[in-house]
């Protein structure tokens, strides 16, 4: 079965955390057992490790078992204390990318490897685009509430794909909004006035096209959901769907056909890049 017969896949935007990262709880295990060879190496015991690094030799006994992702404040204090020479402090980009949910990692790999991102979304700025306090009010309405680090960790990772925009070479952006999420103000009045803000910069990016959905559109191709499509280097085109529970890969080529001529008559229904970041520049005086 292929990708688009198959369910949920664990791909998407980060909305739900995942409980059963066998890839995470591998890497914070290993992580677990480097610091407890160090430890043990200079012969001290994890309540002695941890009041050296001001943490509890519960939390010490946590991260040596692989249950607790250390913070890099910890690692940095373990790797001085136990004189490793910079091998427990250089675990902190593993430890990083272990805290955030599985499907945030695959889909932060497939777009490392697209030359083209093209999305339309019609409820929420789409992830990419948002500011860290508009991603936080996001996670922070959704039921059942996340806990506070669950939080903390989906707002990082959402925040950690946008590096995207900087890589070299960076890929050829393309987003059409709702008028909508323009206008919906998650957050409160000054939380949306950055994100258009932040909306308005983004756009000004040659390698990135913004365009607004008007809703007094009378013909619209993209009614039947948000879709994104990502161009690979090898060519292959994969397209990615999600709604509620349920986060779905697409490479069928007929439904990819679909998707590609879609999104195509969506971006000539929408404004033009000129003219969406005209418009976005009223909507933030309107705010």
């Amino acid at each position: 079965m292929g990708a688009t017969e198959q369910g949920p896949q664990q791909v998407g935007d980060g909305e739900e955390p995942q409980s059963d990262d066998e890839e995470s709880t591998a890497v914070l295990r290993t992580v677990g057992k480097v610091i407890k060879m160090c430890r043990e190496r200079q012969g001290m015991t994890q309540a002695e490790l941890g009041a050296a690094i001001r943490y509890s030799e519960e939390q010490v006994s946590s991260v040596e078992r692989g249950r607790r992702a250390p913070k890099p404040a910890f690692l940095e204090a373990a790797d001085k204390v136990l004189e490793a020479g910079g091998l427990i402090a250089g675990l902190q980009k593993d430890v990083e990318e272990a805290r955030y949910p599985k499907k945030v990692r695959d889909l932060a790999k497939l777009e490392a490897k697209a030359v083209e991102l093209c999305a339309y979304i019609n409820t929420v700025i789409h992830g990419l685009l948002q500011t860290p306090e508009y991603s936080r009010a996001l996670y922070g309405m959704r039921r059942p509430l996340f806990t506070e680090d669950e939080l903390e960790r989906l707002v990082a990772a959402r925040l950690s794909r946008q590096k995207i925009f900087t890589a070299h070479p960076a890929p050829i952006f393309s987003f059409v909004l709702e008028e909508v999420t323009l206008r919906r103000p998650l957050g409160g009045r000054m939380v949306m006035r950055k994100q258009l803000e932040h909306l308005l910069q983004i756009g000004q990016l040659r390698n990135v096209e913004i365009q607004v959905m008007p809703t007094d559109r009378e013909d619209h191709a993209g009614l039947a959901g948000s879709l994104r499509l990502m161009k690979l280097k090898e060519g292959d085109t994969v397209g990615h769907n999600e709604v509620q529970l349920t986060s779905r890969l697409i490479s069928n080529p007929q439904e990819i056909q679909v998707l590609e001529i879609r999104y195509g008559i969506i971006r000539a229904q929408a404004l033009t890049p000129r003219e969406s970041l005209a418009f976005i520049e009223k909507v933030l005086g309107e705010t």
